[in-house]
């Protein structure tokens, strides 16, 4: 694959800088686990999920969320548990499935999107908040 060459020659270049990869959500989640691994064989310090752009949710509000998450959630349950650095889960991530990636084993979120589709920067900040409510409210339960 060619994100795993890419990802050799990149540590080969840079050997001691922290390096994130992400696993292409179009792989089969079978092969998501397998390239993950190889990842990390390669040089990887963290894997990164996606999934929530291929994935078109049929409802609307809290289950729309969650059906547009699934696949990411799905990879980092499957990923967390077959490699030993941490997974970052990204992709179709908000506020309501930021809790549910940290109980399916990510080590963290990326939302990118859910903030840069915004248009002023106090529905970011409230975005942000909301999120970091979200994750807080699952480490105390944990």
């Amino acid at each position: 694959a060619e994100v795993l060459e890419l990802t050799r020659q990149t540590r080969a270049l840079l050997p001691t800088v922290m390096l994130s990869v992400t696993v292409p959500h179009v792989l089969a989640l079978s092969e998501q686990v397998a390239l993950a691994e190889a990842l990390v064989e390669a040089g990887a310090d963290v894997i990164q999920t996606e999934g929530g752009t291929s994935s078109a949710p049929k409802s609307a509000g809290v289950l729309g969320l969650i059906e547009k998450a699934a696949p990411t959630l799905a990879a980092a349950y499957e990923i967390s548990n077959a490699v030993s650095v941490p997974v970052l889960c990204a992709s179709g991530i908000s506020s309501v499935t930021a809790p549910l990636a940290i109980a399916a084993g990510a080590s963290g979120v990326g939302v990118g999107s859910a903030i840069h589709q915004l248009n002023s920067e106090i529905a970011m900040i409230a975005v942000v908040r909301s999120l970091v409510e979200s994750m807080q409210a699952v480490r105390v339960a944990v």
